[in-house]
């Protein structure tokens, strides 16, 4: 059975049926109690569901992609499926353009949910899949990298608290390393400047002061997939 949805009100933005401005709030509020009370679906179902939703309605002026994306996440979160908000399914979106456009068109149009589930159920799979595997190389990254710290003898110490810092804030400032660190400046200096000579970090701004620093193969990892391009609407 689908959820009451707000495109029986159905105008146009941008070329996509949306909710008529007139009809904004009532829309808003029928969404609103389907958040709380739709528990007869289970959470990534209610999740699919109201993204369609919010997106039909389209309440704001800009910003209604991103608000319709960060919607899935916190609800995953609040439902217990996520531990952390982190589940990115922009990137799937991005990669799927097209087919998310026409999926939340026929939603619309004809009421096709099944197919719209399919679409976002198996972007939920490949996304988490892909996180898991991130995840680990990331691990291995971290693992060798901290092996070939370690063999800097008498530095390492140091060397090694600052790498921390690196693995939670991949770009840092120096003062963000020493006070995350607990080290002093110049110590912190010596550490980060150990790191560079291994090829762990760089400087990025060439700049003398007020330098930030990169963990680059972090941020490689991380920023796989996710090239500037033609993504959804923001």
């Amino acid at each position: 059975r689908a959820p009451r949805t707000p495109t029986r009100r159905a105008g146009t933005a941008r070329g996509r049926t949306c909710s008529p401005p007139q009809y904004v709030a009532d829309c808003m509020s029928d969404l609103e109690r389907f958040l709380h009370d739709g528990w007869e679906y289970g959470a990534l179902v209610r999740a699919a569901l109201a993204h369609v939703q919010f997106e039909t309605i389209h309440p704001f002026l800009d910003g209604n992609g991103r608000v319709g994306r960060l919607l899935i996440v916190l609800m995953l979160h609040h439902d217990g499926v996520l531990r952390q908000p982190l589940l990115y399914l922009s990137l799937y979106f991005k990669q799927h353009r097209a087919e998310y456009y026409r999926l939340l068109d026929t939603v619309r149009t004809d009421g096709d949910w099944e197919a719209w589930l399919d679409f976002f159920l198996e972007g939920v799979r490949e996304t988490a899949t892909g996180a898991v595997q991130t995840a680990h190389r990331l691990l291995d990254l971290f693992r060798t990298d901290a092996e070939r710290i370690r063999g800097l003898g008498r530095g390492a110490a140091n060397a090694l608290r600052v790498f921390d810092v690196f693995r939670a804030r991949p770009l840092a400032t120096l003062k963000d390393l020493a006070d995350r660190a607990g080290i002093s400046f110049p110590t912190a200096s010596r550490a980060v400047e150990a790191l560079a000579r291994l090829g762990i970090v760089r400087e990025i701004t060439g700049r003398q002061r007020n330098r930030v620093f990169a963990y680059d193969q972090y941020l490689a990892v991380l920023s796989e997939g996710a090239e500037p391009g033609k993504g959804v609407s923001q």
